[in-house]
């Protein structure tokens, strides 16, 4: 019997259904920050560091490297585990691994958040994509682009501050999804996760996180610091994200891709 070539089950052409594609006809899309001393992390957070421990020949005549590093959980492109702001909720390592793969959509309101800073995202916002591109599909990761990707790793213009330590944070400015958006996501369409481009799913003025409390306490994981989501489509991506696995952690650095038809 022939070996039939390896296919993934992928819902590029609209969510709704799957299509087996050839892996040599996907495009695969880095959504990830590179995480170095420019990385930006929250400004209460401890920053990203690495040592170099070996970069040199030994003795031997071989080359060999290795580093360090520490970081804070929250920074740069990161998961948030519900845990984060639901008690009892999963931890980084209890996510399913379905909450962490699979199709995804891309909201655009960078038009609308490129003249407000404290942007939010609210249900007439989702509402006017499904009446441009058709329903969200139940079960997806819901991406939000605001615009704010591209202005990474300028900490002045990504975080509205520049300062560090409790005095930045009432000077926090940047686009998030507003508490009632959240709501109606979870209500009525039950997404996998909910990701964005910007440093929190709540906008940089929040004090109190709504919308981080409503999605977790769903067990609605969170992808903040998102890069490039320019380059996908409305829909019809697929979405790899892996964090690592810190055990009973609250959130971890993530590494997320995303696969659209080559074109």
């Amino acid at each position: 019997m022939r070996r039939l070539p390896i296919l993934v089950l992928l819902c590029l052409l609209g969510c709704g259904r799957r299509e087996a594609v050839s892996l040599d006809r996907l495009q695969w899309l880095d959504l990830s920050h590179d995480f170095s001393s420019e990385t930006i992390y929250w400004p209460t957070a401890k920053p990203f560091q690495m040592e170099i421990v070996s970069a040199q020949r030994t003795p031997a005549g071989y080359y060999y490297a290795a580093n360090n590093f520490s970081a804070a959980e929250h920074g740069g492109t990161h998961l948030d585990a519900p845990v984060h702001f639901a008690e009892g909720q999963w931890t980084t390592d209890q996510i399913p691994l379905r909450n962490l793969i699979g199709p995804a959509v891309v909201v655009d309101v960078s038009s609308r958040a490129a003249g407000n800073s404290d942007y939010l995202v609210r249900p007439e916002d989702l509402q006017a994509w499904e009446a441009a591109h058709g329903p969200l599909p139940d079960s997806a990761i819901i991406l939000i682009h605001t615009g704010w990707g591209k202005l990474w790793p300028d900490r002045a213009r990504y975080l509205g501050t520049t300062k560090s330590g409790p005095e930045a944070i009432p000077e926090l400015h940047f686009p998030g999804v507003d508490a009632s958006a959240a709501r109606w996501l979870v209500d009525q369409r039950h997404p996998r996760a909910v990701g964005i481009d910007t440093p929190s799913l709540d906008y940089g003025q929040s004090s109190t996180f709504d919308t981080h409390q409503i999605l977790f306490a769903a067990n609605i994981p969170g992808f903040e610091n998102v890069a490039n989501l320019d380059q996908l489509p409305p829909r019809g991506s697929w979405v790899v994200a892996l964090p690592m696995k810190i055990k009973g952690g609250s959130g971890g650095p993530l590494r997320i891709v995303a696969a659209v038809r080559a074109k």
